[in-house]
């Protein structure tokens, strides 16, 4: 098979894994996914933070979600602090969980998560800036250092090559832009033919396999390059083949 008859051959077989994963029925406890909290909510604070903590087993991510009292994002700073004292996930002590919930409900008082964004991405409709304007007004709204927290909400990015692919942002973003049966679309303004693939182990392996990315570092750049690529199948909305390839290498399916 030529190589351009075999990515032709991929994009019709992506092409019908996107319309099979994209159910009501995806999500489901037997198929779990952190946007699967998301959803109960549909609120883009809520969202943010079950995109953040979304590392690790699906099932303990989930757990945690759920363990969460989204309330406290109206509360004080006394009653937040009170109610997470006990509450720690992975790398993040109470004192993280807790210096997030502060720092968003502080952030919505003052503004929207969209509106940080789009201060940044409009100004080259780039992701990136966007992403780099959330993570600076959460820092500077409630300033809280330690290694927990700063893996928790990533570090301002100022390269490619190198950098950390900010997986679970990107994946916040496509909750954010995209709508269908999967996705939220709880934000208007952002043209979803921009959007970064979140790049995951599982979507990285999958999409080296089939010939989707040649980059061999698990990097920003290989998020894009393989955003580029699957731009080729749909330019307007690169994105929408991201759940099929990350259900397609966890469940450790091959594309025959």
């Amino acid at each position: 098979m030529s190589e351009k008859n075999s990515i032709i051959y991929i994009k019709e077989k992506l092409d019908a894994e996107v319309i099979k994963r994209n159910c009501e029925g995806e999500i489901c406890e037997e198929r779990l996914d952190p946007i699967m909290v998301a959803h109960k909510y549909k609120d883009p604070t809520i969202s943010l933070i079950c995109a953040l903590f979304a590392y690790g087993n699906v099932k303990q991510i989930v757990k945690f979600l759920n363990s969460l009292d989204f309330e406290l994002l109206k509360k004080s700073d006394e009653e937040i602090n009170e109610a997470l004292k006990n509450h720690y996930y992975r790398f993040q002590k109470s004192e993280d969980v807790i210096a997030l919930f502060i720092a968003l409900k502080r952030v919505e008082e003052k503004s929207t998560l969209r509106d940080i964004f789009k201060s940044g991405y409009d100004n080259n409709r780039d992701v990136v800036e966007g992403i780099n304007a959330l993570i600076k007004a959460l820092q500077e709204i409630y300033p809280h250092s330690s290694m927990g927290y700063n893996f928790l909400i990533s570090q301002i990015t100022l390269k490619t090559k190198g950098s950390g692919a900010l997986k679970r942002w990107m994946m916040y973003l496509r909750w954010m832009v995209r709508e269908d049966n999967i996705d939220m679309g709880l934000w208007s303004g952002v043209d979803k033919s921009d959007l970064i693939i979140p790049l995951d182990t599982h979507t990285f392996n999958v999409s080296k396999k089939l010939g989707l990315l040649n980059r061999k570092s698990y990097d920003l750049e290989a998020a894009i390059e393989l955003t580029a690529k699957l731009r080729e199948f749909d330019e307007s909305d690169p994105l929408k083949y991201d759940f099929a390839l990350y259900r397609i290498g966890q469940e450790k399916l091959l594309i025959d």
